[in-house]
């Protein structure tokens, strides 16, 4: 076989350099050849395994599992969102760590906690923890930032709302893809 003039490789499996008698070949001979296909197969069926686990532990995920996961999807598509914006209720723009904070709480009125009006970026330690949402403070700032029409919406009455696994999946795959559209845009 009649080498190909051209700089010397590194072979994947032992290491030397040679120079290769095809443009696609990644070993430097027969011995290597056959350990390097062994642990390719070997590569291969790890890879395999992996997908029968993670198809297994999707199958055993309880709705709280899927209900956690679209949450951060979620909360991580409103800090994107609003990261220009100051904190919604104290206004500061700190270098400081920010949350998803909710208007209406997820647990007083769990039908609004995926809509993007009800959550905005808020100071996790100051406002989000230790005022418990600094809710006053927080409807001031929704006013300015909504509008009074959409805050009375808001804190009106609502349809009960209870997520099956197949919404939640569909939550966390729209707020998925809006994340990626931000950054699309952030990057232009």
């Amino acid at each position: 076989m009649k080498a190909l003039s051209g700089k010397p490789k590194k072979c994947k499996q032992c290491g030397e350099s040679f120079i290769p008698a095809r443009t696609m070949q990644k070993v430097c001979g027969i011995p290597c050849s056959l350990a390097y296909a062994k642990t390719a197969g070997e590569a291969s069926r790890k890879r395999a395994e992996n997908k029968a686990h993670r198809e297994a532990k999707e199958k055993v995920k309880t709705r709280a599992e899927y209900m956690r996961e679209a949450q951060t999807v979620f909360n991580q598509y409103i800090r994107a969102r609003d990261a220009d914006q100051p904190c919604i209720s104290c206004g500061t723009t700190a270098d400081v760590q920010y949350a998803a904070g909710h208007y209406r709480t997820t647990a007083a009125c769990p039908e609004l906690r995926f809509h993007p009006l009800n959550v905005h970026k808020q100071c996790n330690r100051n406002c989000n923890m230790a005022k418990s949402g600094a809710l006053l403070d927080y409807r001031i700032g929704l006013i300015r930032r909504i509008g009074l029409e959409a805050v009375e919406w808001l804190e009106g009455k609502h349809e009960p709302k209870r997520y099956t696994i197949d919404d939640l999946k569909a939550i966390k795959a729209e707020y998925r893809q809006k994340l990626r559209e931000l950054d699309r845009e952030r990057q232009l």
